[in-house]
């Protein structure tokens, strides 16, 4: 694995390079950087959606397996700057809402795949970020989405 990454203004994140696809992002600066091409177009990518000049991610990602990777690619389809509940994305996955939320909370790729645009019906849901619902709240307003 290889790592690279960058202060934004949520904090530090580190992506994490796996076989040719991006496996992780991490709410730290890593401890050894390394430089791959897909390393810095992900960082490049980051930068401009920090900036507010990016709304969809393109690069390749580790979707992992099984109902997983079905919400993380029904969350990828969420468009920027608006939300879905759990519930929506079970329909969407024939999954339970409480399995959804799980694999929500297993994504290991937030802001690239934006489970921070998947909320409950009536509460906010969580997220694994440090400042928790604090820092889902502020990609949500960053993204320009309406907070329920």
């Amino acid at each position: 694995m290889i790592r690279a990454g960058l202060v934004g203004p949520f904090g530090p994140v580190c992506l994490v390079e796996r076989d040719g696809v991006l496996a992780g992002l991490e709410w730290r600066l890593p401890e050894e950087a390394g430089r791959t091409a897909l390393l810095d177009e992900g960082l490049v990518q980051l930068a401009a959606y920090f900036a507010g000049r990016l709304t969809r991610f393109d690069l390749p990602l580790d979707w992992g397996t099984g109902l997983n990777a079905a919400v993380r690619r029904a969350m990828a389809d969420i468009p920027y700057g608006q939300t879905r509940t759990y519930g929506q994305i079970a329909k969407v996955v024939s999954a339970a809402p409480q399995a959804v939320g799980q694999a929500c909370g297993a994504n290991p790729l937030p802001i690239l795949i934006p489970c921070h645009r998947v909320m409950g019906t009536d509460w906010f849901g969580g997220f694994s970020a440090p400042g928790g619902v604090e820092t889902k709240a502020a990609l949500l307003r960053h993204e320009g989405a309406l907070l329920i």
